[in-house]
Formats: structure tokens, C-alpha cells, sequence
């Protein structure tokens, strides 16, 4: 089975989106101090080290016991979505689709492998406090599936002030894009959207699209928490 075109196709998306996301996680966690910058396009675009105890884009949820049941809910969510996946190359779906749902189930792994390993694996970083390292002699910073999602994309396109005059918001600092995010939230995010903005030219009807486009709303719900 894992000889047929569609298959292959699925496993090397997860495999390549999974390398490349744990590749600059794992570069920064080792090589830059906690808040640490540098630029990648002028004052557009910064590798910016942060962490993320809780959802995506540094929202939290419910302290420890609710990281523990997020993890395991992502991870049961991502066990379904296999499942999903599967089934859509059994009816025979359009590659568009497996392409979509493939970014959306390496993302989410991706930041499970973080969650689940991390705190295992590494010391802890903060701020000025030197490097994190990998496997030290002490043991890592947390307990399995308490790890820190590791972010660092910021692209802070816009970053004024409003003008005085207005309302509510007069002098007060805008930026946008302000969240902090990595590979894996990308390929999530990437997947959604484009589940959303393509379905026209990848199913053939109406009939064939709106129980994929459903389907797609409800997984976005569930894994674009990390």
C-alpha cells in the first residue's frame, strides 16, 4: 500500500515539513538565548526565540493539567486525521486535498514532537542565561508531554503608532504581524487556507466538496492549537 503514488506523496510531505521544523527548532534552542534576534529581511522579518507553553501563536490554556490535556487531545485528534487521510486515498480524492490535509498532519505533529520530547530533552532557556543544552547531565527542564513549543518566524510588517485623534487606541502601539509562530504552525495555517481558498478547482461539484470543506473546518478547529 505504501508503494502507491498518493501514499508516497502524503509521507514525503510530513517527512520533509517534519525535518525542517524540528531542524530550526532545534538549531535555535541550541544557539540562541531565550528573546534573542536577528534580522532576516530589515525590520520586516526577525528569527526571534520565544517559547510557547500552551496553543498557537503563545496562547495558553489551563496551566499545567491543561497542557497535559491539550497534548493528548492533539494527539488523538492527529491519530484521526491518519485515519481521515487514509480514507481520502481510498475514494480516490484529488492530490490538492491530500497536499492540504498532508501540511495540516505534519504541522501538527511537528508541534507535538516539541510538547511531548522537549522538556525531556533540553535544559531550560531564559532570558541571559546562556545556552540551552541538548541531553545535559541533570536531565531536561519539564516531564513528558510538558514541553515548550520552540517559536521564532516574527514578522512584524507594520509597526507605527495610532494617531492621536482616534478613539480609544490614539497613541498606542500597532503592529502587524505581532505573533511569534514556527514551521510547523505555517504548514497547519497553509493547509487550512488553502483548503478553503482552492476546493473549487479540486473537487469537480458541489456535492463532492461541501462534506470535505466541513470536514477540513472541524480539523482546523482541533489541531491549529499548537
Amino acid at each position: 500500500m505504501l508503494k502507491e503514488p498518493k501514499h508516497r506523496l502524503v509521507i514525503l510531505i510530513v517527512v520533509v515539513v517534519l525535518i525542517l521544523d524540528q531542524m530550526l527548532k532545534i538549531w535555535v534552542k541550541t544557539n540562541m538565548e531565550y528573546g534573542e534576534q536577528f534580522s532576516l529581511f530589515g525590520t520586516w522579518g526577525y528569527i526571534h526565540f520565544v517559547e510557547n507553553p500552551g496553543m498557537a501563536f503563545g496562547l495558553k490554556f489551563g496551566g499545567k493539567t491543561g497542557k497535559l490535556l491539550l497534548s493528548l487531545f492533539r494527539i488523538g485528534a492527529v491519530a484521526l486525521l491518519i485515519y481521515y487521510i487514509r480514507q481520502l486515498i481510498k475514494t480516490g480524492q484529488p492530490k490538492g486535498v491530500l497536499v492540504c490535509f498532508s501540511l495540516i498532519l505534519a504541522g501538527a505533529i511537528g508541534n507535538i514532537v516539541d510538547s511531548a520530547f522537549y522538556g525531556l530533552v533540553f535544559s531550560e532557556s531564559s532570558y541571559h542565561g546562556g545556552l540551552a543544552e541538548m541531553f545535559p547531565e541533570g536531565g531536561g527542564y519539564g516531564q513528558f508531554l510538558h514541553g515548550k513549543v520552540v517559536d521564532m518566524l516574527y514578522f512584524p510588517m507594520v509597526d507605527t503608532h495610532w494617531p492621536d485623534w482616534m478613539p480609544f487606541w490614539g497613541g498606542d502601539r500597532f503592529q502587524f504581524f505581532k505573533p511569534v509562530f514556527n514551521i510547523a504552525d505555517s504548514a497547519i495555517t497553509t493547509g487550512i487556507f488553502s483548503l478553503l481558498l482552492f476546493q473549487r478547482q479540486f473537487f469537480k461539484d458541489e456535492d463532492t466538496a461541501k462534506p470535505t470543506i466541513e470536514e477540513s473546518s472541524a480539523t482546523a478547529a482541533i489541531l491549529e492549537e499548537e
